[in-house]
C-alpha cells in the first residue's frame, strides 16, 4: 500500500487561488481509479471483519484490536460487530466465577482499556477498598503530576514507537484531539509497529484517502460557490475564503 494523504501546512495559500479545484475534480482517469479504490476498500473491509470476529485466547487481544480499529478511524465500518464483541466481553467478565478468568482485570492497562471501551464503572472494582474508594496507592499512581513525571522519565527506556506514542499523548491527549488528525498520527505510528496487521493498515490508509477525497470535492464546491458569489467585492466586511475553509475543517472534526 502506498502513502496516504496529509493535511499539509501549505493549505491556506493553495485555497486562496482555488488550486485544489483541479486536484479534487479530476477527469475520467481519476474516476476509474476512484472506482477501483472503492472496490479494493470493500474487499479489505471484509477481510478486516474476519480478523475482528476471529476467536482469540484472551479478551485483551480483542480489546487491543478494537482500540487499533478505533484509533485508525475505521470503527464506523464495524459498529455492530464491535458492539457485539464488547457486550460479549462485558458479559463474560461478570459471568466468570474462577479467579483465573479475571486475571486480566487486575492488570491496570487492560482494566483501563476495558473501562474506556466498555464505559462500565465496575471494571475498576478490583482497585477499590472496602469503602468503595480507590486504594490510596492507586490514587497516588494516577495523579497527573506522578503520571507525567514517570512517563517522561520512562520515554528513554521505551521502544521508539511507544516513546513517540507516549510523548504525543502527554502533549495531545486522544480525547482532546481533532479526530482526523489523530487518525493521521496513529496511522504513521501503527505502520511502524512489528505487531501491525497489514490488512487493517492497508484498509485504514485507503479509507483515509477516500474520505480525504470527499473533503477535497466538498471544499472545491465551497470554493467555487464563494468565488461565484463574489462576497469579497460585494460585501467588504466578508471574511476571506480561508476562514470559510477553516470553518469547514473544524465542522468536519466535530462530526467525525
Amino acid at each position: 500500500m502506498g502513502s496516504f494523504g496529509n493535511f499539509g501546512n501549505g493549505g491556506r495559500k493553495r485555497w486562496r487561488d482555488g488550486e485544489m479545484r483541479g486536484e479534487s475534480m479530476g477527469g475520467e482517469e481519476r474516476r476509474k481509479t476512484n472506482i477501483k479504490a472503492k472496490q479494493r476498500a470493500r474487499e479489505l473491509k471484509e477481510k478486516v471483519k474476519m480478523i475482528l470476529m476471529a476467536p482469540v485466547k484472551k479478551p485483551s487481544q480483542k480489546l487491543d484490536l478494537i482500540q487499533d480499529i478505533q484509533r485508525l478511524g475505521v470503527s464506523h465500518h464495524f459498529e455492530n460487530e464491535i458492539e457485539e464483541l464488547l457486550q460479549q466481553i462485558h458479559n463474560s467478565s461478570h459471568d466468570s466465577t474462577e479467579p483465573g478468568d479475571q486475571e486480566t482485570d487486575n492488570e491496570l492497562y487492560t482494566a483501563a482499556l476495558r473501562f474506556r471501551l466498555l464505559r462500565q464503572q465496575d471494571i475498576f472494582n478490583n482497585f477499590k477498598d472496602s469503602d468503595g474508594k480507590f486504594k490510596e496507592s492507586l490514587v497516588n499512581d494516577v495523579a497527573l503530576t506522578f503520571t507525567t513525571t514517570h512517563l517522561e522519565s520512562a520515554t528513554h527506556r521505551l521502544s521508539p514507537i511507544l516513546s513517540k506514542q507516549v510523548t504525543h499523548a502527554m502533549y495531545q491527549p486522544f480525547w482532546k484531539g481533532f479526530p482526523r488528525l489523530e487518525t493521521r498520527h496513529y496511522l504513521s505510528l501503527y505502520q511502524e509497529r512489528d505487531s501491525q496487521k497489514e490488512t487493517l493498515l492497508n484498509f485504514a490508509k485507503l479509507d483515509f484517502n477516500l474520505l480525504q477525497q470527499v473533503h477535497q470535492r466538498e471544499l472545491s464546491e465551497i470554493s467555487r460557490w464563494w468565488k461565484d458569489l463574489d462576497f469579497v467585492n460585494t460585501l467588504p466586511f466578508a471574511r476571506d475564503i480561508v476562514v470559510v475553509v477553516e470553518s469547514y475543517f473544524w465542522a468536519s472534526g466535530v462530526h467525525s
